[in-house]
Formats: structure tokens, C-alpha cells, sequence
């Protein structure tokens, strides 16, 4: 059990459906980052931005942008997750992607496709929740549109840190902000958000506000400025459990089943 765990997140300007472009910058900022970082956390759709195009620009799980993580993975020592667009027994998916240290590799596909911007009529929706197990800390990870629904992300004690990555435009900035800090209160978690900025190939504008809030609601690091940037945190299991051991709140949840 590690009682810290460092994060480095890395809010970008995503290069419209160029992987090769994009990994050589997340590349070049992961070779900045502090020796003692643990997990690095890139946004959602890291190699192409938010494409409703994925016949053209979609990878396997064999493909370029999995193994640059993994082998990213391996030689800085650190676990590394973002979002891919996988073509996969001929469907599509929005697909969570976690490396370990080692090179094995977490997936699991984003739940709630965003109908509104025709996600939903190119990919396939998953159907699983998933806790990764790193560090000794167990990670919630979570996508984009599932941030507006609670029952989904909802913390039945099984859960440390819920993670976001994220394509969320400037004109909802607002409901990004006070979501993700709704979710960190009501789950009694540290709950961080991973965005972009920048202007994508649908004209749509990011504004980053990528941030790290506590079990209380409290910002412990951000990254309003409208800028990349590499935003480093630091998450304390001690403290998180202190808190949830004086209020107790998950135990007076309400229990239910997601069908």
C-alpha cells in the first residue's frame, strides 16, 4: 500500500486526427514530468481528438498509439491511461485504455455515448464498470459524459480516486466545473478531470479547467488557465481515509442495482 500517489495530468491541444503528431507531444511533456510520478493521465480520444470519424482514423488494440503507451510505460515506470477510438470485431468503441508499469494493460468502454454529438450512432456502448487495482489504490475511471450521471459513478465503498478524461467545450465549461466536484463530495473520493483545449476539426472550443478535488469538495490543484500545461497532484490515502472515517457518509447510501 502506497500512501501517496503522485499524478501528472496533461491538458493539450489535441491535433485533429493525427496520432503520429500527438503522440510525439505527449511524448515530449511525459519527459518532463517528475521522477516520482506514479500515473499520467492523458484526456479523452488522446490520438485524434473527438471524431465521429473512426472508420478512417481508429486503432486496434495491436495498434500505434497502445504500444507507445505501453513501452512509455515500461521505460518511465509509470502507469499511463487515456481514451482511444478501437476498431474491434467490427464495431467501434471509445475505449479506456490503463497500462501498468509493467505493460499489462486495463480496458473498459465508455458507457454513456454522447447522443447529442452522434456518438452514439458510430460506437458501441460498453455495458461494465471497472476498478483498477494500482498502488494499492483502487481507481474509478470514468469518461467524459458519464460525469452527469451519478448513479453510474456512484461509490459503494469500492472506489479511492474517480478519474475523468474528458472532451467537455467551453460553452458547458460550468457544468464540467460544478459536476466533477459534485461527484467528489457525494462519493466521499478524490475525483480528478482531465480536459482539453484548443479548437477541434468541428470548430467546437476547450478550455482545459482540468482540476483534482478532494472528498470534501476542495480544489486541490487546477488548471483554469486556457493553455497546455502539465498539472501535478499529489492524492494522500491517510487523509482520505481520516475523512471518511469521522463522517461516514457511504455507509447511509442507498443501495441499489444498475440494469
Amino acid at each position: 500500500m502506497q500512501n501517496e500517489l503522485n499524478i501528472a495530468s496533461l491538458q493539450v491541444d489535441i491535433i485533429w486526427e493525427n496520432p503520429q503528431a500527438n503522440i510525439e507531444k505527449y511524448s515530449a511533456m511525459i519527459d518532463s514530468i517528475s521522477d516520482d510520478v506514479d500515473l499520467v493521465i492523458l484526456p479523452e480520444m488522446f490520438a485524434t481528438g473527438f471524431s465521429m470519424n473512426p472508420a478512417s482514423c481508429a486503432e486496434t488494440v495491436e495498434g500505434f498509439s497502445i504500444s507507445w503507451m505501453q513501452e512509455i510505460a515500461k521505460e518511465k515506470q509509470v502507469a499511463i491511461m487515456g481514451t482511444l477510438a478501437i476498431k474491434e470485431n467490427n464495431n467501434f468503441y471509445n475505449r479506456l485504455v490503463f497500462v501498468h508499469p509493467n505493460g499489462e494493460t486495463e480496458t473498459n468502454n465508455k458507457r454513456h455515448l454522447f447522443s447529442y454529438g452522434g456518438e452514439d450512432k458510430v460506437y458501441t456502448q460498453g455495458e461494465d464498470r471497472i476498478i483498477i487495482n494500482y498502488k494499492g489504490w483502487k481507481i474509478n475511471p470514468m469518461i467524459c459524459y458519464d460525469l452527469r450521471f451519478p448513479v453510474w459513478t456512484r461509490n459503494t465503498n469500492d472506489y479511492d480516486v474517480l478519474i475523468f478524461m474528458a472532451n467537455w467545450p467551453k460553452p458547458r465549461i460550468n457544468a464540467w466545473d460544478t459536476l466533477l466536484k459534485a461527484r467528489a463530495i457525494e462519493n466521499m473520493c478524490y475525483t480528478i478531470g482531465v480536459n482539453r483545449v484548443g479548437i477541434d476539426g468541428n470548430n467546437l472550443e476547450y478550455i482545459g479547467h482540468s482540476q483534482t478535488i478532494d472528498m470534501l469538495g476542495n480544489v486541490v490543484s487546477d488548471s483554469v488557465e486556457n493553455k497546455e500545461m502539465i498539472f501535478e497532484t499529489t492524492l494522500n490515502k491517510k487523509e482520505l481515509d481520516k475523512v471518511r472515517n469521522k463522517f461516514r457518509f457511504l455507509e447511509d447510501r442507498d443501495f441499489f442495482e444498475v440494469l
